[in-house]
């Protein structure tokens, strides 16, 4: 991995929210094609570290470059970055009143310009790819959890992003749709995806993920791979969080 460029490089960032502050000098670095994992208990900062990336939790101190381009500053261009990182959040967020069609082709058409019969062929051979393929002309509300967020998934992926974050993708889902929606996650990390990944499914974390982040109290305490994580962790912190997951 080393040798690949870095996609997200995240220098002593910073977040106060005034009551808290949820990270306090973070720095992690993010190859192409990698697939990070981040864990740790609730309030340790995962989410919100994730969130930063693209800016949806403005910075308190810090900065962020994705691909190269700074998060901050006279030549941050928000714009581009939020194209280049497409984001997954635990509620899948479509549209009620579109297609699984529509709500894909959506943001291609209104924020990059495609034609409405470029972005419906594309959202079809992303809603295939997703396993999905027969379910264009249904509503979110005619589908299952596992199927709306494999949805939202076609929906970042149809604006080409350089990087995928997800957080907690599963959490909200009945575990019987987990699965669906992890299989997803490994094809895309097998075609080499960069990706950042919050959530406590240690299975695609054994599976995917190339290292693992141990947050605690808004600061990176751990770095290394699953198997060095989840069997031989460092940091009595760690250990202790592992306790209540393994």
């Amino acid at each position: 991995m080393s040798d690949k460029k870095i996609m997200v490089d995240i220098r002593a960032v910073e977040k106060d929210f005034g009551v808290v502050m949820a990270l306090k000098g973070v720095d992690l670095e993010v190859r192409e094609g990698e697939v990070v994992l981040i864990i740790g208990p609730s309030g340790s900062g995962k989410s919100t570290l994730l969130r930063s990336v693209n800016k949806l939790e403005p910075l308190t101190g810090g900065q962020i470059f994705v691909d190269g381009d700074p998060l901050i500053g006279p030549d941050a261009d928000i714009r581009k970055i939020r194209e280049e990182t497409g984001m997954v959040f635990q509620e899948f967020n479509l549209f009620p009143h579109m297609t699984a069609l529509e709500n894909i082709s959506l943001a291609p058409i209104k924020v990059k310009g495609k034609s409405k019969d470029e972005a419906h062929s594309k959202a079809r051979s992303l809603l295939k790819r997703v396993g999905l393929g027969d379910r264009e002309a249904a509503y979110p509300g005619q589908l299952s959890g596992g199927q709306k967020q494999r949805v939202a998934i076609a929906r970042a992926l149809a604006m080409e992003p350089k990087v995928m974050l997800f957080d907690e993708p599963t959490s909200a889902l009945d575990p019987e749709m987990v699965k669906e929606v992890l299989d997803v996650m490994l094809d895309l990390a097998k075609d080499g995806m960069t990706m950042m990944v919050v959530s406590h499914e240690m299975g695609f974390a054994r599976a995917a993920a190339d290292r693992v982040v141990f947050m605690d109290e808004g600061e990176i305490v751990e770095i290394g791979s699953p198997d060095s994580i989840f069997s031989n962790a460092k940091e009595e912190r760690t250990r202790k969080f592992l306790k209540h997951i393994l």
